[in-house]
């Protein structure tokens, strides 16, 4: 199979498409044709990219660890999916990636795809909706009427940060570019202040939940507007070196869960929920989406790579 494999990144070239031999699912393992793969740049850059989980060093992993796609087989013991299933999901970071014609997974790391959603569209969704629910719901445990800012409201994340804690009811305060004020509005931000104009901390106080997903200083001004008890959560790639003693868990880092992909695929479903894609890359150009060098007017999203054309 053809896989694009992370290479010496200091050499400018991060990605090269190889051929490897498609994986087969051992025991509790499922295989997956891949039709499209989200693509998060800073991957690249993360420790289990170059690490194996004994901390030995790892050469040629494969990236783009969310994806949609089909059930191509299954390993000893597995249940609940059969062969042609359209599922979606993520794998563990120590996992090779999706950015390939096949990927293995377990079954904890999918859920049958959202019906109303094409490939491309739900292999935005896993890595950033899940680290939003788990974010808000199993960490900071938001509670209807609360407050909350979102610092980065229109990236990947931020977007279902606004929408999920709008929905749970609270009040939504986000930070962003002008282009993104309309847009936050509309997903129920009640209130977005443009970072670039404006200090945020100088007009907010008693915020219940920071919800930062950008990391170095403005982490570390944000727990200034937290009212006495408010939950500041950090994803920032940079969250886990975090001395920040108001951080909560800012070495959050988001998990595979079954349960929670079907959920949100439920409400995909019920159209509460949008989905945003920054740009469609075809997979001979995989690379193109790690650098951002995707031709095309700026929006908010997430790149994807299209693995299978529709």
């Amino acid at each position: 199979m053809r896989a694009f494999q992370v290479e010496d990144l200091a050499q400018g070239a991060p990605l090269s498409l190889t051929k490897v031999p498609v994986p087969a699912p051992g025991s509790g393992q499922v295989l997956i044709k891949v039709h499209a793969a989200g693509a998060t740049p800073t991957e690249l850059l993360w420790y289990p990219t170059s690490h194996q989980e004994n901390g030995a060093g790892r050469r040629h992993a494969i990236p783009g660890h969310e994806f949609s796609g089909t059930v191509a087989g299954l390993g000893k013991g597995v249940s609940g999916f059969a062969p042609g299933d359209e599922v979606y999901g993520m794998n563990d970071w120590y996992w090779e990636g999706a950015t390939a014609e096949y990927c293995l997974t377990t079954p904890s790391s999918i859920a049958l795809k959202p019906k109303s959603l094409t490939h491309v569209e739900a292999a935005t969704v896993p890595i950033s909706a899940l680290t939003a629910w788990q974010g808000l719901f199993d960490r900071a445990k938001i509670q209807g009427g609360e407050r909350i800012l979102v610092q980065g409201g229109a990236g990947g994340v931020g977007l279902f940060v606004v929408q999920l804690a709008h929905r749970h009811g609270a009040h939504v305060i986000a930070t962003a570019s002008k282009e993104d004020i309309s847009l936050l509005q509309s997903l129920g931000a009640a209130e977005v202040i443009d970072y670039k104009a404006a200090r945020f901390e100088d007009g907010l106080a008693a915020i219940d939940v920071v919800f930062d997903t950008v990391g170095g200083s403005i982490r570390k001004r944000s727990a200034a507007v937290l009212k006495p008890g408010g939950r500041l959560i950090s994803v920032a790639a940079d969250g886990e070196t975090s001395t920040d003693p108001q951080a909560t868990r800012p070495d959050f880092i988001v998990e595979p869960n079954q349960a929670q992909l079907t959920e949100i695929a439920r409400i995909l479903d019920q159209a509460v929920l949008k989905t945003f894609v920054k740009g469609v890359v075809p997979f001979k150009d995989a690379a193109l989406a790690y650098t951002g060098a995707v031709p095309g007017k700026r929006t908010a999203g997430k790149f994807v790579v299209e693995v299978v054309s529709a």
